[in-house]
């Protein structure tokens, strides 16, 4: 049998983040809310902030920038391609 896997929101996870910057334990944060190091870890680490132009950003904005860039570069390339075929026309 597995352990239960809970899934958590992102402002819950935002929430503990916080608390370990505030300078709550570790242990204490992981016992109080059933969570492992690595997830408390990765959420921290996720949401460490580094300043670009002037601009805050954390890993998780980064990630979600490098997603929305696929996706437009994906729509501009149809976009291209529908241009031709009317163009054709």
């Amino acid at each position: 049998m597995g352990t239960k896997q809970t899934r958590y929101t992102e402002e819950c996870k935002s929430m503990i983040v916080d608390l370990y910057h505030t300078g709550k334990t570790p242990s204490e944060i992981m016992s109080e809310y059933g969570l492992g190091k690595t997830a408390l870890y990765k959420w921290v680490q996720e949401r460490k902030e580094i300043s670009v132009e002037q601009e805050t950003l954390t890993a998780m904005d980064v990630r979600k920038l490098k997603i929305r860039i696929r996706e437009l570069e994906e729509e501009n390339d149809i976009l291209k391609k529908a241009m031709t075929i009317f163009a054709k026309k």
